[in-house]
């Protein structure tokens, strides 16, 4: 089986397995491995105010109608 016309990808994690073409030095995963913190970072915000605005939502809707003074 031809092996280059499977899917190959850099890993940001030391591998003695990766072929030398796919290894990264130790500058380029820290800076990867931060990216992807940094992304974390920003995805877990953006779910937590996606969380407070339902949170939001559902609490104005649960609301009870007050009855009008007579």
């Amino acid at each position: 089986m031809d092996d280059t016309n499977t899917p190959r990808q850099l890993s940001l994690l030391p591998s003695p397995e990766v072929p030398v073409q796919f290894r990264l030095d130790a500058d380029t995963r820290r800076r990867g491995l931060r990216h992807v913190a940094e992304i974390r970072e920003q995805m877990a915000a953006r779910q937590a105010a996606r969380r407070e605005a339902e949170h939001l939502t559902a609490r104005s809707a649960r609301r009870p109608v007050r009855p009008e003074a007579a």
